[in-house]
């Protein structure tokens, strides 16, 4: 076979998040997920960078009030086409999370969301229960990733005789309607120009991988800059964090017209978000956030590039670094149809070594850079290891190759590539 070459194996450290966003420093790249190719000749619109509880009772009536936090942003409006993004024309989208409520909870949903959109105070809700208007608040939240002017809200609780009669929902606001309607204007822009090459004949998933992709490539990943809960700080700093970047992906995905929603829980012992996306049909988990390389390794010294191992991810698959904490109920994500790997024919349920080879080999004649390969099992996974690294048999298909540098994510069964002459 020739010279040996010199094997590397890249390792990557993951960096301390702030608020709603979090990961353990230091740990291997292989237990978060790995790297993935970066197909840069397909970059697509890659616009410039821009920069408690509170009583108090009276004879008849008891009034409490209680803040509560949580916030992400959703508007309703955008679309998108053939032509340049046209948001007057968007297709209809049922919202996933208002369809998991029983009537009576949906009835307090449409009442929360009225009142946010019309930028109201204090607004009677049809129930008296607490808990009830926090399940509707939660899910309005989960549907609409656009609502960048609110952030928690307090409840009004009224009693007589020691019995509640009545409860107000007021929207804990961020800006006045005219601050809003102004940034709302300059986040249509924005957005106009991260679409501008999407077209509406585009199957669901070339729209998901466009948003994934096109989030990573103009969005970086940053705990510093301000509006991070939210996507102000996507559409106009270009930069955020992991709750921006599940806004943003449920916002634009709801343009396209594909439901989606807002996931939070956790990874890696921290607060996270991610979303979930229905595909042709089927449901699966995407995570933007950890797409982007600099998420895991912002000291990195490689260039940027999407990870596309959280690209349509089975229920398995993302438990096995995510924990689920929503209040609505969740479908079954069991799907492999509208995986990235499975439709970019990187998926290998047998053990082919010429046809992974020929993946390789297209990747390294392409200069893609990187490629990356999803197997279905560990033990295909490490004979595909042994074979293209401990044997340095990638070397077949990569001609004047002289150093191989590769990524593992064993969770996933991905294993990537670093195609460097």
């Amino acid at each position: 076979m020739g010279n040996r070459i010199k094997t590397a194996a890249a390792m990557m450290l993951l960096a301390a998040m702030l608020a709603g966003c979090g990961l353990c420093a230091g740990q291997e790249m292989h237990t978060a997920g790995a790297a993935q190719e970066q197909p840069k000749p397909k970059r697509k619109a890659r616009p410039k960078r821009r920069q408690a509880a509170e009583r108090q009772e009276e004879a008849a009536a008891t009034e409490r009030q209680e803040e509560t936090e949580a916030g992400r942003p959703p508007t309703e409006e955008g679309e998108e086409g053939s032509e340049p993004f046209d948001r007057s024309s968007a297709p209809y989208v049922d919202n996933y999370a208002y369809g998991t409520l029983d009537d009576a909870t949906k009835q307090v949903y449409d009442e929360v969301l009225t009142a946010i959109l019309g930028h109201q105070e204090d607004v009677e809700v049809s129930t008296l229960d607490v808990s009830a208007l926090e399940e509707a608040y939660r899910a309005v939240f989960a549907d609409y990733g656009g609502l960048f002017w609110v952030s928690g809200y307090v409840y009004t609780q009224y009693t007589r005789d020691g019995e509640a009669v009545s409860m107000k929902f007021s929207p804990k606001y961020t800006m006045d309607s005219e601050t809003r309607e102004r940034l709302q204007s300059q986040i249509d822009a924005s957005v106009d120009e991260l679409l501008a090459g999407v077209s509406i004949t585009d199957s669901d998933y070339e729209k998901a991988k466009y948003v994934f992709e096109n989030l990573i490539w103009n969005v970086d990943y940053d705990v510093s800059v301000e509006n991070d809960q939210n996507i102000i700080s996507v559409f106009l700093s270009r930069a955020t964090v992991c709750q921006g970047y599940a806004c943003a992906t449920q916002y634009l995905l709801r343009l396209l017209g594909i439901q989606s929603a807002v996931v939070s829980g956790r990874a890696n012992g921290e607060a996270h978000a991610w979303n979930l996306v229905r595909l042709n049909g089927n449901y699966y988990y995407m995570d933007a956030t950890w797409g982007n390389s600099r998420y895991r390794d912002g000291s990195s010294q490689m260039e940027k590039y999407v990870n596309y191992n959280y690209m349509a991810v089975t229920e398995e698959e993302i438990k096995k670094t995510h924990s689920i904490d929503v209040g609505f109920a969740l479908p079954d994500c069991v799907s492999m149809e509208e995986n990235y790997f499975v439709r970019e024919g990187r998926y290998f349920q047998d053990w082919s070594p010429q046809a992974i080879g020929a993946v390789i080999a297209d990747a390294w004649d392409a200069g893609l850079g990187q490629v990356s390969i999803k197997f279905a099992s560990l033990e295909l996974y490490g004979r595909a290891f042994e074979y293209f690294v401990t044997e340095q048999h990638i070397t077949d298909y990569c001609e004047a190759i002289s150093s191989i540098f590769y990524l593992e994510d064993t969770d996933l069964r991905v294993l990537t590539f670093s195609l460097r002459e």
